[in-house]
């Protein structure tokens, strides 16, 4: 293991703790009483309040001056200023703590816990005037420090040094946690998400459940699964590629609403829109249609805005998009027609090959009706749906587990909720009729058998449990990554995970050192 020069001084200064007999990794708890921000916030001298004050948190600058210095403590709320006098905190004649350890063996980045009272100083800065200082954890690895410096030329401050690179802000998150603050902001706003999402639905007196990871089979949509092997039953499992199959059939035993926040997993490519592992919430409603499922999601994602933001209104990028209902409604007939010009509803597959051609939309043989469709929804509309809109009435080739529409032959009663050029949910009125049910499954396998990798496979047991019926349900599928990803104003789906799916390190040092 190769140490930098900081490295090995880190560890230097970790034997000299040890030989003053300073423990670096105390075991027992440091009581904190206050949060750097809390006392921002209500701290007034005239009060002088505050005046028995504990935090923990890193040391990230200090600025000795002899008998007192100046440093600074950054904890999970933010920063605040310390002032360590060497007689306050070395009341007797040992003065080693301050001497020693706080002006020479402590580094930025270390934990330290300390004690004391608030006050302001003579320029105004609210700050802690230290009694007891104490090493919580020390730190063998210097942290990036954001530096600052004066342009000449403009007179404003330039920052340098930061930790900006995405490869190693998403292959060290916890770097990039600790040294910028803003990334904390977007994963708090993403679990204020789910936190709205989830009190929105069980106000409504949905019940949350949870549906296995590991399937015999996997369905409930059109992707490539990932296989494992289970050795005590020496048989194949699959990760979950979606859990709408398993969630019927609860609706199948008597319960009216179901919902779950589900990890799901697809083999398939990566891209800043996609990663192999994401979060998907699905909703299920019995006696329920599509149409009902619309206003349903214009209400959450509107309620989700108003939860993040305080407004409808949201910056995404060079756009502002405005959440309040109710949404732009297409066709998906009608949205091809209206971008391309192309009325391709009685096409057959032929035609629907030559319109592809002329629309420079790449086919591959094995694509049926269905996934023509998609091919030129993909290219030509969908990235220019900025503001939330409603994509409804779908072939029916291409929603396998969507009822027929019941004014429109050849269509499903389905609708996809696009915004920011991506979908970001799918709904449908469920399909509850087995003998249809089995017949679209075969026909999935025969696309399977053309080469449709992505094909759905039949669930005999699944199509078992629509035998003993179900009622009339319309289910949902929210993609919350994408809806996060909106919602903080993020470019990548990267930036709302915190550990995104990566090559191994050592591949990717290799390439570098290969370009």
């Amino acid at each position: 293991m190769h140490l930098s020069e900081q490295e090995q001084q880190r560890r230097h200064k970790l034997e000299e703790l040890e030989k003053l007999g300073i423990e670096a990794y105390p075991s027992e708890l440091f009581d904190v009483t206050f949060y750097a921000q809390e006392i921002h916030d209500n701290y007034h001298p005239e009060l002088n309040n505050f005046q028995e004050v504990s935090l923990a948190g890193r040391l990230m600058s200090s600025r000795v001056m002899g008998k007192a210095s100046f440093a600074e403590l950054m904890d999970t709320s933010g920063r605040i200023q310390l002032y360590v006098n060497r007689d306050e905190i070395c009341p007797g004649e040992d003065k080693t703590l301050y001497n020693v350890v706080f002006k020479k063996l402590l580094d930025l980045g270390d934990f330290i816990g300390v004690k004391g009272r608030v006050f302001v100083t003579q320029v105004g800065e609210t700050s802690i005037h230290v009694t007891e200082l104490k090493l919580l954890a020390k730190a063998l690895r210097p942290l990036p420090v954001v530096k600052e410096k004066v342009d000449e030329a403009t007179g404003e401050k330039v920052t340098y040094d930061a930790f900006t690179d995405p490869e190693q802000r998403y292959r060290q998150r916890y770097v990039d946690l600790a040294v910028n603050p803003q990334v904390r902001d977007t994963f708090i706003k993403r679990t204020q998400l789910v936190q709205s999402m989830r009190n929105f639905l069980n106000d409504k007196g949905y019940l949350e459940v949870e549906t296995p990871i590991l399937q015999p089979l996997y369905g409930g949509a059109a992707a490539r699964p990932f296989t494992t092997h289970h050795n005590t039953l020496d048989m194949t499992l699959y990760l979950r590629i979606a859990n709408e199959l398993y969630l019927k059939r609860l609706i199948v035993g008597g319960f009216d609403g179901v919902y779950e926040f589900s990890k799901d997993f697809r083999n398939e490519g990566m891209s800043r829109f996609h990663n192999p592992e994401f979060t998907q919430m699905e909703l299920y409603v019995a006696y329920k249609d599509y149409a009902w499922m619309m206003e349903l999601v214009e209400e959450m994602v509107e309620r989700v805005a108003m939860a993040l933001h305080g407004q409808t209104e949201v910056q995404v990028g060079n756009h502002v998009i405005n959440f309040q209902r109710p949404w732009q409604r297409y066709t998906m007939f009608e949205a091809i027609e209206k971008y391309t010009g192309k009325a391709i509803g009685e096409m057959d597959e032929a035609a629907l090959r030559e319109t592809a051609r002329e629309l420079n939309v790449p086919l591959n043989p094995s694509m049926g009706k269905a996934k023509i469709i998609d091919e030129i929804f993909g290219e030509h509309v969908e990235p220019k749906l900025i503001q939330p809109t409603f994509i409804t009435d779908y072939p029916v080739e291409m929603s396998p587990l969507a009822k027929k529409h019941r004014d429109r032959p050849g269509m499903v009663e389905r609708f996809e909720a696009i915004c920011n050029g991506k979908e970001i949910c799918n709904a449908f009125s469920e399909l509850n009729d087995p003998i249809d049910q089995r017949k679209r499954f075969e026909e999935q396998l025969e696309l399977g058998k053309r080469g449709d990798t992505e094909a759905m496979v039949l669930d005999e047991d699944f199509l078992r449990a629509l035998e003993y019926g179900m009622p009339p349900t319309a289910g949902l599928g929210i993609g919350i990554d994408r809806l996060s990803m909106i919602m903080t104003n993020s470019h990548s789906i990267q930036d709302v995970l915190f550990f995104p799916q990566m090559k191994p390190e050592n591949v990717q040092k290799e390439k570098q050192e290969k370009e």
